[in-house]
């Protein structure tokens, strides 16, 4: 995140009329199928929310890519309370690939990379990207519903949902935010990276979960003209920076990337296959860009905390609290464990292209495009356990964190 907008843009700034003054903004990255994780985290955190609490615990939603669409489910049911979190983790154990993705590939297309080639070409120019993305906005129409996220905007359960995108157009990196009508923070502009206040709608969430070369770009109007839009992911530099931007002083973000993964030596490396190089092209996509800007952020934040009281007290800046979670356990390695339960016309494609290994004793990281597109029972549930289990393990950390929403979440309740 840049000092630009820690600083001058609110680490956070004296509070709005009408911001509650400790709530909290959840932040969903992005990630494909890998974001059944967030459902994990979401669901175990609803069970550590105090009994009798039923308001919903965020006043802001952001998400990017299938994050974005995590958080627009939350918004819709939000005027639920807390129950929301729950019904994330029941749509995504209800969910198969069928419905997110198609792709027509005959079972030698696994033969050569010139047969899976030939393949994807025909894909290509019948839906513009690899795969048919159809089914998806089938999904979310029935999934999402837009006039309970209005009314869940109007009834104050939540501020704002905020929903990114990249343009093929011109490069920019987009925030698309739907607020209450008396939203008094205006839309920015800063090199590379701007905001536009509109309704979110279901093109929006697929233009944001546009994965690069996987799913087609989706035409959005914006500034009275039509741009093309990708993956949110894409050229994200600061995924905290709009939840700072509305003035959060609390950021619970979300992750799904892999953990730090010490003591890897050039000697014992592999040559790399086409799975591996895919997997780290989308890692550097979707994942590599959040570590920084937290630890930015809470650099920044701490320096602040240490100015002595005099001096903060002439400052317009506040610190923001910042609490990360991303999985324990590598993903790609849960994937590899599932890859069998891709429906096989994928599972064939990715073979025939090289990039999917199932040889027994095959490198995790063979599996890590397709654990973007196993959006399959075994995988999802594993990912949900994972993400209830890293949860529970920080269950102090977040009860604490939490704690200053919820009862701000009450007493809005209350009112």
């Amino acid at each position: 995140m840049s000092l630009d907008t820690v600083l001058t843009h609110n680490t956070a700034m004296v509070p709005r009329a009408g911001n509650p003054p400790d709530g909290c903004a959840l932040v969903l990255m992005g990630g494909g199928a890998r974001t059944a994780y967030q459902a994990g985290v979401l669901k175990a955190l609803m069970a550590m929310l105090p009994s009798g609490q039923p308001a919903f615990p965020f006043h802001w939603l952001f998400g990017t890519s299938a994050g974005a669409l995590n958080a627009s489910y939350l918004a819709s049911h939000a005027g639920d309370g807390a129950a929301a979190l729950g019904r994330l983790a029941d749509f995504w154990q209800g969910l198969r690939s069928h419905q997110v993705y198609r792709l027509e590939a005959p079972s030698w297309v696994r033969a050569s990379r010139v047969l899976a080639g030939w393949t994807l070409s025909r894909q290509v120019k019948r839906h513009r990207a690899l795969l048919d993305t159809l089914p998806l906005v089938d999904t979310l129409h029935r999934a999402i519903d837009l006039r309970r996220m209005e009314a869940a905007l109007e009834i104050g359960a939540i501020e704002v949902l905020g929903v990114t995108a990249s343009s093929y157009t011109t490069g920019e990196h987009w925030t698309f935010c739907q607020t209450r009508a008396d939203c008094q923070v205006p839309p920015w502009h800063r090199p590379g990276r701007r905001a536009d206040f509109q309704p979110v709608t279901i093109e929006h969430l697929m233009a944001s979960s546009a994965i690069p070369f996987l799913f087609p770009a989706v035409p959005l109007w914006v500034n009275g003209h039509r741009e093309h839009f990708g993956d949110g992911s894409m050229r994200q530099l600061s995924p905290l920076s709009p939840a700072i931007h509305f003035g959060a002083r609390r950021v619970l973000v979300i992750g799904v990337g892999q953990p730090q993964r010490a003591g890897l030596t050039a000697a014992n490396a592999e040559e790399p296959t086409a799975g591996t190089i895919a997997g780290h092209a989308m890692a550097s996509v979707f994942h590599d860009t959040l570590q920084s800007d937290v630890e930015q952020t809470l650099r920044v934040s701490q320096t602040l905390a240490r100015l002595p009281p005099e001096v903060s007290a002439l400052l317009p800046y506040r610190p923001v609290e910042v609490l990360a979670l991303q999985p324990s356990v590598s993903l790609d390695e849960i994937a590899l464990k599932h890859v069998h339960e891709l429906p096989a016309s994928t599972r064939h494609t990715l073979a025939g292209l090289g990039a999917l290994d199932t040889r027994r004793g095959a490198n995790a990281s063979a599996a890590a495009l397709a654990s973007y597109l196993l959006f399959e029972p075994g995988f999802v549930q594993a990912l949900m356990a994972l993400g209830e289990h890293d949860a529970w393990r920080r269950q102090d950390e977040l009860r604490a964190f939490l704690a200053p929403s919820v009862t701000n979440a009450a007493q809005g309740a209350v009112r």
